[in-house]
């Protein structure tokens, strides 16, 4: 059934228990609050903030929200973009597109104002539905992006080229607008993260929602006493389908703004969160804070807090062994997926199998995995080939490109890009991403095999390692190395530990740097590729003349 009807199902069986919560422990509210029921009095209004809403008022804020969009001309298959900040309108508007039957296209909230409208115009966007920190962003293109859309803004002050959400949805109904809404209605437009290239706009029908939402409970046991603690982007699949996991068991989650190690642990210990997904730097903050004594533990409420799980990006085993010795009654989980797939959880590894960190896992619930070779025949356990998933998840298409379209789906199987070998007792291993893999003198090279290796050096905060070009070989392998704070180290010293490695897989290059990532914890490894073969190719012309 479409997500919608959990929601809706939630409001009649659990109306006044408490649906979604939104924190700021870290700065002042300036905006003034104007849906009623949670307004913050005037002595609260300069001070880090808590709102709540009931699963009650989130279901009618989203009718209402339905029924102005209806109102305004929406309708079924016409596309609502987002861009806002996580907050407590976020999933309310988001629902309220659903609930008419439009597809909704979260927009990633990095974007400048050319890439948004690149993404309107890919995306053919019928209504933009903005915050305040994007008025600027939207107004430079205000001309281009008015012509025949909706400009909606979400705030007070409404800016002269757009209409007042606060305005058009004050005298809306709040009972749902009862459009029919089937599985195979399409649902969401989302964004590739654009680490291999420009964003493709990704199209989804509602069984893919409905999918995410229910593998998320069945994966981590999601029951109606847990708590959700989400900390990344809602534009993003794995922030929204991870939280989808609370909607599907009806429990309480909490959108966190910010992500300062002691914000998170005391939002977990304020809020008596059960469930976090955290992102690899977060972790690596958290317990260098708590390692040097900036945070202590029994200050803190923490024993009811029971799974930590890491996705978006390769997790060091290093720093999950470092995280079990700080929490050992922990269950953990990793999670692997694509928004082709709608996010996370195509193969996870399973709270049950600690004893396999590394793996990325085994095929989560309802989908099938397969690793191939070039031809796309089936490899022999043990060898590397690209992974392929297949299940109720995958994307319908990339929307207006048949041909990238046609290179990754076929017969009904999501070619993931992503080169993976499967051990004997059938567990996924990521080796990387089919684009990352550096071709070095005719040898294939998998940086993350690097990345995990140098990330045992104890000087080594966070890595990256990329292929750059050079002339005898094609491609060298260098290193970006992140140390952790208040400690130096040399290229000499990184070169003598790495004597361990195999010598075609030893960086030949190292760069003592902060590692660029995206809002999900992705490297952003185009980003520096472009800036060292830009430096490389000064370096040769100096050495040429």
């Amino acid at each position: 059934m479409p997500v919608i009807e959990y929601l809706e199902r939630n409001a009649r069986l659990y109306p006044d228990e408490v649906a979604l919560v939104e924190l700021n422990p870290e700065q002042a509210d300036n905006r003034r609050i104007t849906w009623k029921e949670y307004d913050l009095i005037e002595s609260q209004r300069f001070k880090p903030y808590r709102r709540e809403i009931t699963w009650a008022v989130f279901n009618e804020k989203a009718n209402r929200a339905a029924n102005m969009l209806i109102s305004r001309g929406i309708k079924k298959g016409d596309k609502v973009a987002i861009i806002m900040y996580n907050c407590l309108e976020w999933l309310p508007i988001y629902f309220g597109i659903l609930k008419t039957g439009a597809i909704a296209v979260p927009y990633n909230f990095r974007y400048d104002a050319d890439e948004i409208l690149y993404c309107t115009e890919l995306a053919e966007v019928d209504t933009i539905i903005f915050g305040p920190e994007f008025i600027g962003r939207i107004e430079h293109n205000a001309d281009k992006l008015s012509q025949g859309r909706l400009l909606i803004f979400v705030g007070d002050n409404c800016p002269g080229f757009a209409e007042s959400y606060l305005e058009l949805v004050a005298d809306c109904s709040s009972t749902s607008p009862e459009i029919e809404i089937t599985d195979e209605d399409y649902g969401a437009i989302y964004f590739s993260s654009g680490t291999t290239g420009f964003p493709k706009a990704i199209l989804h029908k509602h069984l893919s929602l409905t999918q995410a939402a229910e593998m998320e409970q069945k994966h981590h046991e999601t029951g109606r006493d847990d708590v959700f603690l989400c900390i990344p982007p809602l534009y993003h699949t794995g922030a929204k389908f991870h939280w989808m996991g609370s909607l599907v068991a009806g429990s309480k989650a909490v959108l966190l703004k910010g992500a300062k190690p002691k914000t998170i642990i005391k939002a977990v210990s304020q809020e008596k969160c059960t469930i976090v997904w955290l992102l690899v730097p977060w972790a690596q903050d958290i317990l260098d804070e708590i390692e040097c004594g900036e945070i202590k533990m029994e200050d803190y409420e923490l024993d009811q807090w029971r799974l930590m799980h890491i996705g978006a990006q390769p997790v060091p085993p290093s720093l999950i062994k470092r995280w079990k010795k700080v929490f050992p009654h922990h269950q953990y989980d990793t999670n692997y997926g694509l928004s082709e797939s709608t996010g996370p959880g195509c193969v996870h590894l399973g709270m049950e199998n600690i004893h396999k960190v590394g793996a990325i896992g085994v095929p989560g619930y309802r989908w099938e995995t397969k690793i191939v070779d070039e031809e796309g025949n089936e490899v022999e356990q043990g060898g590397v080939g690209e992974l392929c998933v297949k299940g109720p998840g995958v994307m319908t298409c990339y929307y207006n490109n048949p041909e990238a379209t046609a290179e990754t789906i076929k017969d009904g199987w999501l070619f993931t890009g992503d080169m993976a070998m499967l051990d004997k007792d059938g567990f996924i291993y990521l080796v990387d991403r089919k684009k990352d893999v550096i071709v070095s003198g005719g040898e294939n090279i998998y940086p993350v095999q690097i990345e995990d290796f140098l990330r045992k050096y104890d000087k080594i905060k966070d890595v990256a390692v990329i292929g750059i070009s050079d002339r005898r070989l094609g491609e060298i392998t260098a290193a970006s190395i992140e140390l952790k704070d208040g400690v130096e180290a040399t290229k000499e010293e990184i070169d003598k530990f790495c004597l361990q490695l195999p010598r075609y897989k030893r960086p030949k290059v190292i760069f003592f740097e902060k590692i660029p990532r995206n809002a999900t914890g992705k490297i952003e490894k185009p980003k520096l590729r472009e800036m060292h073969d830009a430096v490389n190719l000064v370096a040769k012309e100096t050495m040429d003349e």
